[in-house]
């Protein structure tokens, strides 16, 4: 170990046992740099020479951090971290908890649309009466319709040729001349029907009366079809 000696000043003071100690010290940590300056080669360059000092955590005030203020930090993190999973475990139930109301909302409707009473369908409109004119045209038309409804056989022309050789199409026209006549029974109307003929072969929906131009041409007709087959195969007196 390198000896060193104090200059005369200082050995003429009076040595405490703290100066003692602090030159000690000193000498100690000299010889120490000096062996490890001493061991080391001179152009040796190691990593950790250069390697940055560990950098040693502090608090706010720039102080090192102690044991508490570790466990202090660790705690309030956990609390940060416990905080933040709350508000993300609260954030999650209530959206979920809005999907179900959703959900359910929906299911409502869906339910109620389908318990929705169906409209009943819309009742078609009722035909109007088919009209016909008070003239011979129309009085055949009609007579026809309702042959037609119930099965008697029969044209418009057989109709309107028979009218118009019987009684050239006056619905009053009464023969007073011929047997029937002479008998009390004369033949009147369009088709020159005597009255028991008209009983016989009236056709249901038609009016009671000989003379009444409908009734009248569809009695004739279901008279003729019974005798002659259709009021078609009449050409002359019935």
């Amino acid at each position: 170990m390198p000896s060193f000696t104090l200059p005369r000043a200082v050995r003429n003071v009076r040595i405490t046992r703290t100066h003692k100690a602090s030159a000690a010290l000193v000498a100690t940590a000299s010889c120490a740099a000096a062996l490890a300056f001493t061991a080391a080669p001179s152009d040796a360059a190691t990593p950790a020479a250069h390697a940055p000092a560990a950098v040693k955590p502090v608090s706010a005030n720039g102080m090192p951090l102690t044991a508490k203020d570790r466990a202090d930090d660790g705690k309030k993190d956990r609390v940060v971290a416990s905080s933040v999973a709350d508000g993300l475990k609260v954030t999650a139930v209530e959206k979920q908890g809005h999907v179900a109301k959703a959900a359910a909302s929906r299911s409502v409707e869906r339910k109620a649309i389908s318990q929705a009473p169906k409209a009943a369908p819309k009742a078609k409109p009722k035909a109007a009466p088919k009209r016909y004119a008070n003239n011979l045209d129309g009085w055949i038309r009609e007579a026809l319709d309702i042959m037609h409804r119930k099965h008697i056989p029969g044209t418009y022309e057989g109709l309107h040729r028979n009218i118009m050789r019987e009684s050239s199409g006056n619905p009053n026209a009464v023969n007073d001349w011929d047997i029937n006549a002479i008998n009390g029974i004369p033949s009147k109307g369009l088709l020159q029907v005597i009255q028991p003929t008209f009983d016989r072969y009236h056709v249901a929906g038609t009016a009671n009366k000989l003379t009444d131009p409908v009734a009248n041409i569809t009695a004739a007709a279901n008279y003729a079809a019974d005798r002659y087959g259709s009021i078609d195969n009449v050409n002359s007196a019935y």
